[in-house]
């Protein structure tokens, strides 16, 4: 058999008229086909599809439990603390939002790191003579998650690890497997308010560590991190070169009788990644507007990773041009009344819960510091008929339509996690049947229950 190949070509800019095989004997491949190749459908998910799980989602969708249906659900699982209605944002924050869609200038695109002016506010708003800002260190993100996503594929690549708190929002674990980056956890101590245990983090520390990731205010636990502890982590951080991605969504919501330090005031020398936003002081999660904050005063990360997280921040075209439009209205006239009895009324409720639980034979509550969490221990030899968190949270649903998240979701069996934003006789609710539900599985002894919890 032979082949041959008859092709006329154009002139000037017209493209080719013709371009035909003419097979001479009758056999061979058909025309526009590869040589031994059958054509068919083989469309597959890629492979970092396949590589990104999200645990609370694969725990909270395996749960095949319906609520008692002569009960109304008290749902105390998400942290959204616009759930519930109770917890409206300020009338100057929607107002600002308003404001700027009336203008009609901000329908277009914005640059990928943000409209200049909302990054010097920003920058103004956190800058302090111990951590200076400017708007060059300010990125601009489709909410806290995208900057914790940007901050950890800066810094690591496929086939390193970061080091992550256990009990830890699950999303980190989540955005690193999808990146192929390994996670290692390091763990917090209950028994001293979820302090990190620092010779367990640093035991962990290799080669191929690429970031240390620390949450404080915490989610899911409530803790808020004293300035010595804080210089304790720096230190590790420093001995061992590695840089800190600081998840500070919560920052500033904390009780009275506790301080707030963001851990970049506090650093001399280790580069921080700080993440931010408007979500959840500011009450309005589905506004999606977060940020990062580049700490670099000894310009260890240099340009490179300025350098690369502005190529990131392209993929996306930057954050919802219309909430940047209110930014600076909202940094800068929100009144400090709204932070106030935001944070009276969390305060109120985790004392509420606080207090209740602890006079539940077989809980152990850890008394929370600030953010919207509270952590709950389950003493599970007490409550034999129950393997396990999962199952305890299954059957508190099916008997008493309250739903906590088990803290398996968080890494951290023999947990569960209470949302403290429901209207306060909701939470008093939610309280007596969790009690209702102990006392009716409980066995063994109640002696001492609440010398245990005034610990």
């Amino acid at each position: 058999m032979e082949s041959y190949l008859i092709h006329m070509n154009g002139h000037g800019d017209h493209p080719a008229i013709l371009d035909v095989h003419v097979n001479i004997g009758g056999s061979g491949p058909a025309p526009g086909k590869g040589k031994g190749r059958k054509p068919r459908w083989a469309v597959r998910a890629s492979e970092m599809s396949k590589k990104t799980f999200n645990p609370i989602r694969a725990i909270v969708d395996s749960m095949r439990v319906e609520p008692n249906p002569k009960k109304p659900m008290i749902s105390l699982s998400i942290g959204d603390p616009t759930v519930f209605r109770n917890l409206p944002t300020d009338d100057e924050v929607t107002r600002a939002v308003k404001e700027a869609l009336d203008s009609g200038r901000y329908n277009g695109y914005a640059p990928s790191v943000g409209y200049q002016s909302c990054r010097e506010v920003i920058a103004a708003s956190y800058s302090c003579p111990e951590a200076p800002l400017k708007a060059q260190d300010v990125i601009l993100t489709s909410g806290c998650s995208q900057a914790i996503e940007l901050a950890l594929a800066v810094l690591a690549n496929p086939g390193q690890n970061i080091l992550v708190p256990r009990p830890g929002f699950s999303l980190y674990k989540t955005l690193a497997l999808s990146l192929g980056i390994e996670v290692k956890f390091y763990n917090l101590l209950p028994e001293k308010s979820w302090e990190i245990d620092l010779k367990h983090l640093e035991s962990l520390v290799d080669e191929k560590t690429a970031c240390l990731i620390v949450n404080n205010p915490s989610n899911p636990c409530g803790s808020v991190f004293s300035k010595s502890h804080l210089q304790k982590i720096l230190a590790v951080a420093s001995r061992q070169c590695i840089p800190i991605l600081a998840d500070e969504i919560y920052g500033d919501m904390v009780f009275a009788d506790w301080k707030y330090e963001p851990i970049a005031v506090l650093s001399t020398n280790v580069p921080i990644l700080s993440c931010g936003g408007l979500a959840k002081r500011w009450l309005v999660p589905g506004w999606r507007m977060g940020w990062i904050l580049v700490h670099d005063r000894r310009d260890i990360f240099g340009n490179e990773i300025r350098d690369g997280l502005l190529r990131l921040s392209q993929r996306i075209l930057g954050p919802c041009t219309l909430i940047q439009g209110a930014l600076e209205h909202i940094m800068r006239h929100t009144p400090a009344e709204f932070y106030h009895n935001t944070l009276s009324f969390l305060k109120a409720n985790a004392d509420l819960c606080y207090t209740a639980l602890c006079a539940v034979p077989g809980l152990r509550p850890i008394r929370p510091a600030g953010a919207m969490y509270l952590m709950v221990g389950i003493e599970m030899e007490h409550f034999p008929e129950f393997e396990n968190d999962m199952e305890f949270t299954e059957q508190l649903i099916a008997e008493q339509s309250v739903f906590c998240l088990p803290a398996t979701c968080f890494e951290y069996p023999g947990f569960f996690r209470v949302v403290i934003t429901a209207p306060e006789e909701m939470m008093m609710e939610a309280c007596a049947r969790i009690q209702e539900f102990c006392e009716q599985h409980y066995q063994g002894s109640e002696v001492a229950q609440d010398l245990e919890c005034d610990k």
